[in-house]
C-alpha cells in the first residue's frame, strides 16, 4: 500500500512537472531589435541603437567595417571595474586602425550618474551606450556581468567572454587575431 501511494505521488509530480516546464518557458516576445536575431559565436551580432553617455546615439551597424568590443557592465560590478582601465587601454592602442569598444552600461540595474562618475574616475574614451530598459542585454542574453562580445569586421560574434575581468593581454590577443583577419 505504501508503494502504491509513492508510485501514485511520483506520478503527479511528474505530471506537475512536465506542465511547470510549459507554462514557465521563456517567451519567445523577448525585445529584439531583428527579428530571429541569436548573440552567439558564428552568427551575426543583433544590431541595436541606445543613447550615448552625454549624448548622441549608437548603433552597432553603423559600425561595420571595424571590430568591434561590446562590453556589458555596470558601475557597482568588481570584476567591471577591475577590466575597465584594460579595455581602455587596448581600445587606445587599436583604435586608429579599427578597433572600436561600446561599453554598454546596463543603465536599467544601474544608474546614468554612477556610470558617469566611474567612467570619469577612470578616464574613459570609448561610448559608453545606456541600456535603459535592459532590452539589450535581454537581446544578448546577458546573465552575468561582465559579458563581452566581440565582432568582426563582417558583424559575426567571434568570441564571447562571460565573466571577468579580463586581462589586458586577453583583450588584445582577441583584437589583434580580428584586426589581421581585416587586412
Amino acid at each position: 500500500m505504501n508503494n502504491s501511494r509513492f508510485v501514485a505521488w511520483m506520478t503527479w509530480a511528474l505530471i506537475l512537472g512536465m506542465i511547470w516546464t510549459v507554462v514557465s518557458r521563456v517567451s519567445s516576445d523577448q525585445p529584439q531589435a531583428q527579428p530571429g536575431a541569436v548573440a552567439k559565436e558564428g552568427f551575426a551580432a543583433p544590431d541595436f541603437t541606445l543613447d550615448l553617455l552625454g549624448g548622441d546615439k549608437v548603433s552597432l551597424s553603423d559600425l561595420r567595417g571595424k571590430v568591434v568590443l561590446v562590453n556589458f557592465w555596470t558601475s557597482w560590478c568588481p570584476p567591471c571595474r577591475l577590466e575597465m582601465p584594460a579595455i581602455e587601454k587596448t581600445y587606445r592602442s587599436y583604435k586608429d586602425i579599427g578597433f572600436m569598444v561600446i561599453g554598454l552600461n546596463l543603465t536599467a540595474q544601474d544608474s546614468e550618474q554612477a556610470a558617469a562618475g566611474f567612467v570619469k574616475e577612470v578616464g574613459v574614451t570609448f561610448p559608453i551606450a545606456l541600456d535603459r530598459d535592459n532590452a539589450v542585454g535581454n537581446l544578448y542574453r546577458v546573465t552575468a556581468l561582465p559579458t563581452s562580445y566581440f565582432i568582426d569586421r563582417n558583424g559575426v560574434i567571434r568570441s564571447v567572454i562571460v565573466g571577468g575581468p579580463m586581462s589586458e593581454a586577453l583583450i588584445q590577443s582577441k583584437v589583434e587575431e580580428l584586426l589581421r583577419e581585416g587586412e
